[in-house]
């Protein structure tokens, strides 16, 4: 589900910071947030709508990513789901998935007006994916999570102390860490390739582990709380945060 791809991604990101000449703390938490954000893209393929009870007022439906903007996001999800061939083909693809996102950041990072919208749909995601652990619930509306994105994204494109060069590794890498998550689950993945062109044959097309259900809240509470109590260490450690912690516990009785 949307928390825990989020959780996971997070991790990998704040996981991967040592590897990376970052070269500030917010360049660290940028570079966190994206993966976190990035691991939701491949459910931009899953939209639905209902009804109310007469019938009227529809409500665009769907995973985390698509639902975030209400009807702003739904529209290109239901294109790019009719592209990918459906929920968990195109879009969760091994190689074709991650490899399209990079290079899709790369067009994107050539111009600022191309870049803020990518940038705002990665912070969209992982606000939304992290309501429950965030005071409040302005991320959870679509006015609210539409304002904090742009915010951020504004201020990442134009007021950044640092470059965004590795957008397109962060992207491709919170995408692959979202198949990753996909691939332990029962429903699986498309084998590598398998959807160029979608291969027949059903369930010899795909892959899966069968480690859990997707859904089941005895494996993805667990999970996501682990995993975002491991990224605020790791995040606090590689921000230096760790030796103010250290300074004001000094002061404590």
């Amino acid at each position: 589900m949307g928390r825990t791809h989020a959780a996971t991604g997070l991790l990998v990101g704040a996981a991967s910071v040592p590897l990376m000449n970052l070269s500030s703390p917010a360049a660290v938490l940028a570079w966190t947030a994206a993966w976190g954000g990035a691991a939701l893209l491949p459910d931009f393929d899953q939209g639905g709508v209902t009804w109310n009870e007469g019938g009227f007022l529809a409500k665009p439906t769907g995973s985390t990513v698509v639902t975030m903007w209400g009807w702003v996001s739904w529209a290109p999800a239901r294109l790019v789901g009719k592209l990918a061939g459906g929920h968990r083909w195109g879009t969760h693809d091994p190689v074709l998935a991650p490899l399209a996102v990079a290079v899709l950041a790369l067009a994107a990072g050539r111009y600022p007006l191309t870049q803020l919208p990518l940038l705002a749909v990665v912070t969209g995601a992982a606000l939304h994916a992290c309501a429950p652990y965030i005071p409040g619930r302005l991320e959870t509306t679509t006015v609210g999570n539409l304002a904090l994105s742009l915010t951020g994204a504004w201020w990442l494109t134009y007021h950044a102390p640092f470059t965004l060069h590795w957008m397109p590794l962060a992207l491709a890498g919170g995408t692959l860490v979202h198949i990753a998550g996909d691939a332990l689950t029962r429903g699986g993945v498309p084998r590598p390739l398998a959807t160029l062109p979608r291969a027949a044959g059903g369930r010899r097309a795909r892959m899966s582990a069968d480690l859990f259900v997707t859904g089941d809240p005895r494996f993805e509470t667990p999970i996501a709380v682990a995993c975002a109590l491991t990224t605020t260490v790791l995040l606090v450690r590689s921000t230096g945060a760790w030796q103010h912690v250290h300074t004001l516990a000094a002061h404590l009785p």
